[in-house]
């Protein structure tokens, strides 16, 4: 049995302690058993090994391999720019990693720093640390809960839980038993490590310490929770292994090739000297099919999507996470604040007797019961607004003050105009609040409470102006009322008045009887306006909406109807239902559930697993430490903005306005951002495709090697970067938002990427081959040159073609990316550096190439770009057919 459902004195005799906590003896002797009260923290990798860790990819190995062999063999320039280009990537790697460690950190700096206990009869301060079971502990206003425990005294002692539980109304606690077993959220006789104490003050019985605590399980989760790859990364890691294993096959099987032909050959040339050009040449296919800037290129993309996202309220943690939103499936969304308001309001009232339930414009018209309805929620009242604009005061009644506001004016004229006399503050026994003010020469006890209460104490009623005795028949009528509210999943209160004598006798609760019922308001945490088109499009763009809250699941079922996030056939669970269901049963329903009510931790984690069991890019959002296991387990956490450090460490994404509506918008930047990723990696490879044609052809008909390895680390470091990151600033396509959600299964090289990489980069190829043979009619290093400049030209123009692979540079507005328009520009002055009279020994380029050969390549190079689009529109209007 756990502890709340046993009495106070029955966990007492369990923890072997007493009202007068515990002996000096027995709390080293429990100290040693349970531990210190503070959340462990688990061991990081050091630096150096995750440094090490980034040099395992296969891409990385075959770069690390060619750079060795180019400073064996004295090419010292070249290898130092491969080595140089891997530190940088390996560096931002290590930062990343470690900036997302931050959850348990955050977790830890939650804790209590001091608790008062009694030990040895004496009531003293110690370190919350030192806590252990069966110690009793004080709590006042204003303390952090220490560790997890029993209620033993409650003097209205009311705990703001959110940050377990999600909700953000206070829970006054209690002492009593609770029979049933029931979710964290509702355990009122329990209190919680790390929550904090906003009113009132008591005792409890400490019944949880360190890991056992309910926010030590979280942390104990936190750890435990798999850090998910995004699918652009698990691709580009499978890619890379492929690649890496193909390029050392070619590699080998060409310098076998070439060494074949030396010691075979008749060439008179020097072994050694021959077989050493053979692996030089080996190496710079190595270096030409590898693209060393895609790592950073993919980074820069990533943080352009980023920026784009902050100016639409979503802060990125995590770089991949832009990504990672183009392919989600599925979002798991709170409640409170996220697609509903945050903000009680009052949606309707109810006054006996009045078909018509508006309030009429003009206050001089209204009748006693309006006017007393209104008086009652401003009077029997303790919340305000500051001159800052700040609400102070029970969400509630806050709500009654704006519910003044807008149907009567400034709520202060009526406080300022009636002095309070006596007061009967609300407790959760009663349930009741009643004030005592004197209205137009008349003293009243005005009472406002919940229906049931109300309705029971009630003997009269005000109908048509008139004091009425309140029959079965107008009882009913208020309890019809009450129950079309509460179908709505409205919170409803209840307002009455007593008339009083005019001598000063004190009011007591006995007075809260037989007094006059006036009528209802109801109220509600009502949706946000935009959420509606918001969950709309995300149907439309094939996007499962999944709302999981701490709430009722009531209310959250109503919500859940009104904005469309449940279908007809839809459901709603509770966290206790839930964990009745066996994993076959969960698989079975998953689809057709839509809301999860009065969750736990546990719960959330449960439910991205079994989301993500089906291939879902899961989302989840969350402010509370109660998410950020799930906010870690799923492939993107989206913490709020105005929720706990914790949450946010273990997010991916924070949201500013806490907005639903702005993840919907940041699934459409992240899937335009991916379209731009696999533009920038078509263009890329397309380009590197041409060069290894030229390669390869060079060794079937023993030519020489068409290009230097420096020139090919200038073209792939320098040249290719700037066109690639241009292509990554391209707009969102008109239809992003109504595509399906990408397979995860799906390879980067897909939707017509594979197609269009083959197309241009066998253009490419065919033109520097022509442009290599017409420069070896001269000489080797004329063909060099011719090559490298046709190489070099062709590859910055396919930028143009780059940009869409169904529309042409022209369809697709060819001014309409400025970004495109400089990087090609930038790249034409990057090529003229290099046949500068200083630069040309340097990327082997002979006095004797001129403009009249420059012409030759660069025709050949505009050419292929021509045909690349004459071929991308014929394809498209085939397809079309």
């Amino acid at each position: 049995m756990k502890y709340y459902q046993q009495k106070p004195e029955d966990v007492i005799d369990q923890l072997n302690t007493s009202e007068n906590g515990l002996s000096s003896s027995d709390v080293k002797q429990r100290l040693e058993e349970h531990g210190y009260n503070e959340i462990e923290e688990k061991e990081k990798d050091p630096i150096w090994k995750l440094f090490l860790e980034t040099f395992k990819d296969s891409m990385v190995i075959v770069l690390l391999v060619a750079a060795g062999i180019q400073l064996v063999l004295g090419e010292v320039i070249e290898s130092l720019i491969i080595f140089l280009v891997l530190l940088i990537n390996s560096v931002i790697s290590v930062v990343q990693t470690r900036k997302a460690e931050g959850s348990l950190e955050a977790l830890r700096s939650m804790s209590a720093p001091v608790a008062q206990v009694i030990r040895d009869d004496t009531k003293q301060t110690i370190p919350a640390r030192e806590l252990v079971p069966g110690d009793v502990v004080f709590l006042e206003a204003g303390d952090y809960v220490p560790a997890d425990g029993r209620v033993l005294e409650s003097g209205s002692l009311k705990v703001d839980e959110g940050m377990l539980t999600g909700e953000s109304e206070a829970v006054e606690k209690e002492t009593k038993m609770i029979e049933e077993e029931v979710a964290l959220g509702d355990r009122k006789n329990m209190v919680f490590s790390s929550s904090l104490i906003v009113y009132g003050r008591g005792t409890f019985v400490v019944t949880g310490t360190g890991k056992e605590t309910e926010i030590g399980k979280i942390a104990g989760m936190i750890e435990t929770a798999e850090e998910k790859q995004t699918p652009l990364q698990r691709k580009l890691d499978s890619f890379s292994k492929k690649l890496g294993i193909g390029i050392l096959l070619l590699c080998i099987v060409i310098f076998a090739v070439q060494v074949g032909r030396i010691w075979f050959g008749d060439s008179d040339a020097d072994t050694t000297t021959a077989i050493i050009n053979a692996l030089m040449f080996s190496v710079a296919i190595a270096v030409a099919a590898i693209p060393e800037a895609l790592s950073s290129i993919v980074t820069i993309v990533l943080s352009v999507g980023t920026n784009k996202m902050a100016r639409q309220h979503a802060i990125i943690r995590k770089l991949p996470a832009v990504e990672t939103l183009g392919s989600t499936s599925v979002i798991c969304t709170d409640k409170t604040g996220t697609l509903t308001q945050n903000k009680m309001t009052v949606m309707d009232h109810y006054l006996p007797g009045k078909e018509n339930a508006e309030l009429p414009d003009d206050t001089e018209n209204w009748d006693e019961a309006q006017k007393l309805l209104l008086y009652t929620a401003v009077l029997c009242n303790d919340s305000y607004i500051n001159e800052e604009g700040q609400e102070i005061g029970d969400p509630t009644e806050v709500a009654l003050i704006h519910f003044a506001n807008k149907v009567f004016g400034d709520y202060e004229d009526i406080r300022k105009a009636y002095d309070r006399e006596e007061e009967l503050p609300f407790d959760s026994d009663r349930k009741l609040m009643s004030t005592v003010y004197t209205i137009d020469g008349k003293k009243r006890m005005l009472i406002k409470g919940g229906p049931d209460v109300m309705f029971e104490r009630a003997s009269y009623i005000l109908l048509d102006g008139e004091e009425k005795p309140l029959t079965d028949e107008l009882l009913e009528e208020f309890k019809k009322a009450n129950e079309r509210f509460s179908e709505q999943a409205l919170r409803v209160l209840a307002y009455g008045y007593k008339p009083l004598g005019e001598e000063a006798v004190p009011i007591s609760h006995e007075d809260e009887k037989e007094f006059v019922l006036v009528g209802l308001t109801a109220m509600m945490d009502p949706p946000r306006e935009a959420v509606y088109g918001s969950i709309e499009e995300s149907k439309k763009a094939g996007i499962r909406t999944v709302m999981i809250t701490g709430d009722h699941k009531t209310t959250a079922q109503a919500i859940g109807r009104d904005i469309g996030l449940m279908d007809q056939d839809d459901i709603a669970v509770t966290g206790q239902e839930l964990d009745a269901m066996s994993e076959a049963e969960l698989e079975e329903k998953l689809e057709n559930i839509s809301v999860y009510a009065r969750v736990s931790p546990e719960n959330k984690i449960r439910i991205v697993r079994a989301w993500q069991k089906r291939n879902s890019i899961t989302a989840m959002t969350g402010d509370g430490v109660n998410d950020a296991p799930a906010l870690k387990q799923a492939d993107i956490g989206i913490a709020m903005g105005s929720g706990t450090d914790v949450a946010k460490d273990s997010s991916a994404m924070i949201l500013t306005d806490d907005n639903f509506v702005s993840i919907v918008n940041a699934v459409g930047v992240g899937r335009t951002v991916f379209d731009n990723i696999k533009k920038a990696i078509g263009y890329l490879f397309a380009g590197n495709l041409g060069a290894i044609i030229a390669i390869l052809f060079a060794v079937i008909f023993n030519w020489a090697n068409p290009f230097t390895a420096l020139q090919l680390l200038f073209i792939n470091l320098v040249n290719d970067s700037l066109p690639a990151i241009a292509l990554g600033m391209e707009k969102s396509e008109p239809d992003v938002m109504k595509r399906k959600p990408r397979n995860i299964e799906e390879g980067i090289f897909s939707g017509g990427t594979t197609r269009a990489v083959l197309t241009r980069g066998i253009l490419i190829g065919i033109a520097v081959i022509i442009s290599h043979y017409i420069g070896l009619q001269h000489s080797d290093e004329m063909g060099v040159a011719m090559a490298f400049t046709t190489l070099i030209l062709a590859r910055s123009l396919q930028t143009f073609a780059a940009r869409s692979n169904t529309q042409t540079a022209f369809g697709a507005g060819f001014f309409s990316n400025k970004y495109v328009l400089g990087a090609v520009a930038l790249c034409l002055v990057l090529y003229t550096i290099t046949v500068l009279p200083f630069a040309r020994d340097v990327f082997s380029i002979p006095e004797t190439f001129g403009l009249q050969d420059w012409a030759i390549a660069a025709g050949l190079s505009v050419a292929a770009v021509i045909l690349m689009e004459m071929l991308k529109k014929l394809l498209y209007v085939l397809q079309k057919k």
